[in-house]
């Protein structure tokens, strides 16, 4: 594990743990739009992308930590960008899924 990972990771924890304590819950409200739902499903099935679709996918990796401004020298490449992939991922199978089916 680097020691970015283990630095987000332990972020992630210490937030859900605060949040727990606060709120009874760590976040109340969805991390994607719907605006962000319907791009991200759009992309996955495979139909030619817009620059939209791009967009929409680019904001929810930055919501999830991924920063692409120092892709030249970033010593954490690709594994920062995979980390938010699979975070932005989970919440597209929590947040989205459950709006398109409710």
């Amino acid at each position: 594990m680097t020691r970015r990972w283990a630095v987000l990771a332990a972020t992630f924890a210490s937030t859900f743990l605060l949040g727990c304590a606060v709120r009874g819950m760590p976040y109340n409200r969805p991390y994607l739009t719907p605006t962000e739902c319907r791009d991200l499903a759009a992309l996955k099935s495979n139909a030619p992308p817009t620059m939209a679709q791009h967009q929409s996918e680019l904001a929810a990796l930055r919501k999830a930590g991924y920063d692409p401004s120092p892709w030249y020298d970033d010593p954490y490449y690709p594994d920062d960008l995979q980390a938010a992939q699979r975070l932005v991922d989970y919440w597209f199978q929590t947040e989205c899924q459950q709006s398109q089916s409710g």
